[in-house]
């Protein structure tokens, strides 16, 4: 093995319990106490520049640790990662670390943001050739007298088989509900000092210049992987709209297409249960006071029930298990890319990708005002895939001028998503009338006279002409 993988799984206490007594888990664990200390400026300038700083006590010693993660900071230092020992809870500022050249004076206006305290229990697991260390976290994030409870399961990958990892995090999904983890233990305290989210939109992919296909591949796997998990749990939280959205379109992205038929049959599946829901979202969006805003109302609560069946099934957990493990295995490269292209650079593949794309969006648009709604439906979903690659790719087009013509050309295309998908609102909405029986209702044709059709069939036409005249921003 080249290199280490680690896969997390986040629980309930009461299904940490429940997977202890399940005698998965033989022998006496290792048990350690851990607090960490996490510092930054209090309007966190250290974040903004894409550094970290902790110090962490355990087994009677204290390390601090500064990280460059992502943003500013990337690709400034040969080093990503500096650790020294300290002595107590006051952190070294000097210049063995690179805090103080990237913040200057702010350096001094460094205090203690938050506290993470773990109880950590480590087993070492063999079977088959294969060793897996499974540390299980029990604990919370700290913010004066806000608090997040931790509590999940580490699997890293010592030596041996990747199946054999992802067969033990199965075996722990049926000893108890786990889900894949995607914040760390850092972010969970960094969320206890915002106010609580709505929502989760797609964070932007930082994909150097140089990276490989196969890198950036993983990298935007793990991206779809994270946005669905975030906004899952906004979901569960409190049935918000906009996070069901959000769930809706990181399942959807252009990537999944190109996964072995059972995981594309899951997610259509998963992309059907979450769009009965959002349909009825949408109507309730144009529906104005009344009684057919009430029946909406109370159909959308029930399909929301539905909804949260779901996302609480073995089956959605399952499958983002099944995605990670083909997204970190080595099959997806013959289907994607072949073999021979997975190391070429990603931004070559990243212009063919983008060639294709727009080559099929600028064929679906001819003739757009008098196409049905069959090619317009089909014309929707290419100009998605084309939007979510050039954001997923963005970051390995900002040389000169690419930049600019990035911006023009997605303006362009989101311009055209919005009066596609205004278009396949009013396609829809007899089908979803229909199935709650209020195809007949007064209020339900004048909301489907509402649309103005013939004007948005113009104006998208238009709008297409435009995307398809705009200089590319990948050439």
């Amino acid at each position: 093995m080249e290199k280490e993988i680690e896969l997390k799984l986040e629980m309930t206490g009461e299904a940490a319990d429940q997977i202890e007594a399940s005698g998965l888990l033989a022998g006496n664990p290792k048990v350690t106490q851990q607090k960490s200390i996490y510092f930054d400026t209090p309007d966190g300038k250290l974040r903004k520049e894409g550094l970290s700083l902790r110090i962490r006590q355990s087994d009677g010693k204290r390390i601090q640790t500064v990280k460059a993660d992502r943003g500013s900071a990337a690709g400034l230092f040969a080093r990503s990662e500096w650790e020294q020992a300290v002595n107590d809870d006051v952190p070294i500022l000097d210049h063995s670390t690179p805090i103080r050249a990237l913040l200057g004076e702010a350096t001094h206006a460094i205090t203690s943001i938050f506290e993470v305290r773990i109880d950590r229990y480590t087993w070492t697991m063999s079977e088959g050739g294969t060793s897996i260390e499974l540390v299980l976290d029990r604990g919370e994030a700290v913010v004066c007298e806000r608090r997040s409870s931790i509590c999940e399961i580490e699997l890293e990958l010592k030596s041996g088989d990747l199946a054999t990892l992802f067969a033990l995090a199965r075996k722990i999904d049926t000893a108890a509900p786990a889900r894949l983890g995607v914040l760390t233990k850092a972010e969970r305290g960094h969320r206890l000092t915002r106010p609580l989210e709505t929502v989760a939109k797609a964070e932007p992919l930082e994909l150097a210049d140089h990276i490989s296909t196969e890198e950036a591949f993983r990298t935007v796997v793990n991206s779809c992987i994270r946005h669905f998990r975030l906004n899952e749990a906004i979901f569960l939280e409190d049935r918000n709209a906009a996070a069901l959205h959000q769930s809706r379109v990181a399942i959807r992205k252009p990537m999944i297409g190109n996964a072995g038929a059972e995981l594309r049959e899951g997610f259509r599946w998963l992309s059907s249960e979450l769009g009965d829901a959002r349909n009825l979202d949408v109507l309730l969006e144009r529906a104005g006071p009344g009684q057919l805003r009430d029946r909406i109302v109370v159909a959308r609560e029930i399909s929301y029930d539905r909804v949260c069946e779901v996302l609480a099934s073995s089956r959605v957990r399952l499958l983002m298990l099944d995605f990670a493990e083909w997204a970190a295995g080595d099959t997806w490269a013959g289907s994607f890319v072949g073999n021979a292209g997975r190391e070429q650079s990603a931004r070559k593949f990243a212009i063919k990708a983008l060639n294709r794309f727009r080559r099929k969006v600028k064929k679906a648009g001819r003739d757009l005002a008098n196409a049905d709604d069959g090619v317009r439906h089909e014309l929707r979903k290419d100009a998605k895939k084309l939007r979510y690659a050039a954001e997923f790719f963005a970051t390995l087009f900002e040389r000169k001028g690419e930049k600019r013509r990035y911006k023009r050309f997605v303006r362009a295309l989101q311009s055209l998503q919005d009066q596609l998908g205004s278009l396949n609102d009013l396609a829809t909405a007899p089908a979803v009338l229909e199935k709650l029986g209020m195809t007949n209702d007064v209020d339900a044709r004048d909301l489907l006279a509402s649309g103005k059709k013939k004007h948005l069939l113009r104006t998208a036409e238009k709008t297409h002409n435009k995307l398809t005249d705009i200089k590319r921003f990948w050439k």
